[in-house]
């Protein structure tokens, strides 16, 4: 799929709010990561946190995660909603000790890098 730079524009590709299914899935993670309370309490940060826009390629340095291949299923898949003008969903974003923690939208990122690096991304970040 090509997709040219100038021809994306932020308000075609996003959605304004997460939605619903990604905290639990956020809380899913943070789990792996976090005590209970504690990942629960960062989720209710989460969903009362203003969603500000950071560039994809910023995300990817600060969270030393690498990118996924573009044929990854999952980053296909959003690739194919952008191509047939489904809105993404917000990434939510968790700042650690030594690293940015991705809590929910990692595929989403990877998605919006292919398109380009340096698009802006909505996120929350607690």
């Amino acid at each position: 799929m090509d997709i040219k730079e100038k021809s994306i524009r932020y308000n075609d590709l996003w959605l304004k709010e997460p939605e619903e299914h990604d905290f639990p899935a956020a809380l899913d993670y943070l789990e792996l990561l976090f005590e209970p309370e504690t990942a629960a309490g960062l989720v209710t940060q989460l969903k009362q946190a203003k969603t500000i826009r950071k560039k994809a390629k910023d995300l990817f340095r600060a969270s030393r995660l690498p990118l996924l291949p573009r044929d990854n299923i999952h980053v296909k898949e959003n690739l194919k909603k952008v191509k047939n003008k489904k809105k993404l969903s917000p990434i939510l974003l968790v700042r650690g000790k030594e690293r940015l923690i991705i809590a929910d939208g990692y595929h989403r990122l990877c998605c919006s890098y292919y398109l380009t690096e340096d698009l802006e991304v909505p996120c929350r970040l607690v």
